[in-house]
């Protein structure tokens, strides 16, 4: 059974749409390419280099062979840039003294996840334990994306109106096409992979806080969940933060293009949030055309066509992340992320970070160089022995 009642849930405002970013990278040996499960041996490094992990600007995920880094709270993506800049160039400087690259890919081209070996602590072995395979098999890697909102109903509401967007999101984040050695077909596989997990994928129906809190506390009365932790939907309030969290995206493959997703992302929360004070009504999308545009940015990618909720009618991704870019453009200015979105818009144009994976193996025929080329392409300081 789950812990008998967790107290009131309370939603710690913010006044500001504040962003913070979490990206996931996985730890490749590189004599091999193949993940390794050294999140210890990498910890103990940065912390003798004077990073300390409970500050909370890196720590450990489900699986030992992925390193989570984390800004502080920024009020601009300039600022989130400089935050990750600085933590990057300490961690590649500490990787290659260990013989490490880091993976910026939402799934690995040929490691297999049985041989992943599980971060040692309470509430992972307990993950383990109550998922099962569904837990063990998440050698997944996302972007997580935190922005303030001023309160729990906001939140919510924001939750259920940025929901038909989140397909958009994923289609241009998408990075994830091999699973254990094969072509799955898919440009997003990590999505696949997440959806199996009970409490994951695109969120249920919320009206306000007080449904949300009553669904958390049945879910951990019930036994269903141990935590509010255990909620991995692709957005969610995030009560403690004060910030609407959405965790749809895949990890894109350098952070010029993740710094892109991340102003898209902040621009709509604010630009949703207006529309709430300023009174909107809220035009019901059907789910089922949620889930369809999902799968369809899932299968292609930026290529995918989407459905629109409102005209329904069929369009290209570029042409809807240009049509939202313009939608938000004054949000943008106001909060300095223009250029930010430009590079959002610039990325639903371009070969996504998936079909990339695809050329290098087609030109190689060798799944190692996918990894070699593409942790070369992704770091922040020249590799070692490169002036």
């Amino acid at each position: 059974m789950g812990q008998a009642g967790m107290g009131k849930i309370e939603f710690h405002g913010n006044d500001y749409p504040t962003v913070g970013i979490e990206i996931e990278l996985g730890l490749v040996d590189e004599s091999n390419m193949a993940l390794r499960s050294a999140y210890g041996m990498l910890a103990a490094r940065l912390a003798g280099d004077g990073l300390s992990e409970d500050e909370g600007c890196y720590k450990p995920e489900l699986m030992q062979s992925v390193l989570e880094i984390n800004t502080g709270v920024c009020q601009t993506i300039a600022e989130a840039e400089h935050d990750l800049r600085t933590k990057l160039t300490a961690v590649e400087a500490a990787t290659d003294a260990l013989g490490l690259r880091l993976w910026w890919g939402a799934t690995h081209p040929f490691s297999l996840w049985k041989e992943q070996r599980v971060t040692p602590n309470d509430r992972y072995l307990q993950l383990v334990n109550l998922l099962q395979e569904m837990a063990r098999r998440l050698v997944t890697f996302g972007l997580h994306i935190h922005v303030g909102v001023d309160s729990g109903d906001k939140a919510v509401m924001i939750c259920d109106r940025i929901m038909r967007h989140l397909p958009t999101l994923l289609a241009l984040s998408s990075n994830s096409p091999f699973w254990e050695g094969r072509d799955t077909g898919l440009q997003s596989h990590r999505s696949k992979v997440m959806e199996g997990l009970p409490t994951a994928g695109l969120p249920t129906l919320m009206r306000n806080w007080s449904e949300y809190v009553w669904l958390v506390d049945h879910m951990i009365e019930t036994g269903f969940i141990n935590t509010i932790r255990e909620i991995w939907w692709d957005v969610r309030p995030h009560h403690k933060f004060g910030t609407v969290e959405v965790r749809v995206c895949d990890m894109p493959g350098n952070l010029a293009d993740t710094l892109g997703v991340a102003a898209l992302v902040q621009c709509l929360v604010k630009s949703l949030s207006d529309e709430i004070d300023q009174g909107a009504y809220q035009h019901d999308c059907h789910p089922m055309m949620v889930r369809q545009n999902k799968w369809r940015a899932a299968r292609y990618g930026n290529q995918a066509t989407i459905v629109d909720l409102y005209s329904y009618r069929v369009g290209t991704v570029g042409a809807e992340v240009e049509r939202l870019a313009q939608s938000i453009a004054a949000t943008a200015t106001d909060l300095r992320a223009d250029g930010y979105l430009n590079r959002a818009v610039q990325l639903a144009q371009s070969t996504s970070w998936a079909q990339r994976q695809r050329e290098i193996l087609s030109e190689t025929d060798d799944p190692t160089e996918v990894v070699r080329q593409l942790t070369v392409q992704s770091r922040i300081t020249p590799p070692v022995g490169v002036q």
